[in-house]
């Protein structure tokens, strides 16, 4: 499998991913500071947790439209209104006029737009990938993000302060781009079954309901659900490196001299950081060769294991190169586990409300910041040694759940390699009618 047998619609998602997030990683990790600078930190850690919650909320919704709707329209609003919240954020930070307050509400609106793209864009992957292609088309977005995370993060350090402006003109272009080609290039891959007037005049009125129903028929998936709060609980450990781990060795860690420069506790948590990073562009593609020889579920688990184990060590260990072999540790089980955890994630919802398990499994993301930043909280009250034990169990938590539902998880996968096995057959035999 090689990257010019993906879809259209995938390739053009990779490719053009790649360059947004480029320059979003120049802008948007640092806008933190930025308010922290106009609003104060009090406030800003207020701002910060709205954004989140609305971006959360309005992605349930944007899930059920897409399944109502389709995919393409709701990418295409979406991408329309975050190239006018840029034009925006750029006039508001122009040499001419500045205002923090329009530039944190079109902030806003970028993260209702993703809530509105995020759960489209997920399930229009799914929906135009084959079984046998996700693992490795996971691969290549998790290694091409990364890589732009790298790229952008890097250049973004040196010119954010100085040179704002220039980068919301460039992400602006970047967005407008990718509307077009978005409007004029990527195939609708999902088309709703058709209802009568009297039907969608009924779901105007009762939109509200229809969304608790939909989302009603995804909670009672307990396969699907299960699957979503063990990967909370694995996630988590990974963000514990910028929360609760970040204050520890802060605070814990001693001075120590490396090749005569003097690291510190706070210098060694962007020195893990970046690590993580380059193991994972550097070593993405061999990992993934690797695990190729294996069952999922083998690796599956094995990654849950050494995720664990690596960000344990971290969280206890104060010693440089027990915390660089920890983090190497972690990085293979990461680069393990998620294309084997995206794939499985790709078989678990039926096709007609794909995008509404989509967004409900990007709770996941927000589910684990959340886990992660109450650790703060409580390793003020416990002991390293107690946090070291609070992670572990984390951990092994998302492991037995896992190593519980996955029969049905591998079932799952089965099904759905049959059905397409199914649909082949019968577009070859509709062809071979049409041909004769």
């Amino acid at each position: 499998m090689k990257f010019r047998d993906f879809h259209p619609n995938i390739k053009l998602r990779i490719i053009f991913g790649f360059f947004s997030e480029i320059i979003g990683s120049m802008i948007f990790p640092f806008m933190a500071i930025y308010f922290a600078v106009h609003f104060g930190a009090k406030l800003t850690g207020i701002l910060l947790i709205i954004n989140i919650i609305i971006g959360a909320l309005v992605g349930f919704y944007g899930g059920y439209l897409s399944d109502l709707m389709g995919r393409k329209k709701l990418m295409v609003i979406a991408e329309v209104l975050r190239s006018v919240s840029l034009i925006v954020m750029t006039f508001a930070n122009s040499p001419w006029f500045e205002s923090p307050t329009l530039t944190f509400l079109m902030f806003l609106v970028g993260s209702i737009c993703w809530g509105i793209e995020g759960p489209a864009t997920d399930a229009m992957l799914i929906d135009v990938s084959k079984p046998e292609q996700r693992k490795i088309m996971y691969s290549i977005m998790y290694w091409s993000g990364n890589l732009s995370i790298a790229i952008g993060g890097a250049v973004g350090a040196f010119l954010f302060e100085d040179y704002l402006f220039e980068l919301f003109i460039g992400m602006t272009v970047m967005s407008i781009i990718v509307a077009f080609v978005l409007i004029f290039f990527i195939q609708e891959s999902y088309v709703p079954k058709q209802t009568s007037n009297e039907n969608k005049s009924s779901k105007r009125l009762q939109v509200f309901r229809d969304i608790f129903q939909s989302y009603k028929t995804v909670a009672t998936d307990k396969v699907f659900i299960l699957f979503v709060i063990a990967g909370l609980f694995i996630q988590s450990l990974e963000f514990q490196l910028t929360n609760y781990i970040a204050v520890r060795l802060h605070d814990d860690m001693p001075t120590q001299s490396v090749f005569g420069w003097s690291i510190d506790g706070l210098q060694m948590t962007g020195i893990l950081r970046t690590e993580n990073t380059v193991l994972v562009v550097i070593f993405a593609a061999f990992v993934m060769k690797f695990i190729q020889k294996y069952k999922d579920k083998h690796v599956y688990l094995s990654s849950i294991v050494l995720f664990a184990i690596g960000y344990t060590a971290i969280s206890y260990f104060n010693n440089i190169w027990v915390l660089l072999v920890a983090m190497v540790i972690a990085t293979i089980g990461e680069l393990m586990r998620v294309p084997v955890q995206q794939s499985y994630m790709a078989a678990i919802p039926p096709d007609d409300k794909r995008s509404s398990y989509m967004a409900v499994n990007a709770f996941t993301y927000q589910g684990s910041m959340i886990l992660a930043s109450l650790s703060v909280t409580l390793g003020a009250f416990l002991s390293k040694e107690l946090m070291s034990m609070f992670l572990l169990i984390t951990g092994l938590a998302g492991y037995l759940i896992i190593n519980t539902i996955i029969p049905s998880l591998e079932q799952r996968v089965r099904s759905q390699e049959a059905a397409n096995k199914d649909s082949k057959k019968e577009a070859d035999f509709l062809l071979k009618e049409q041909v004769e």
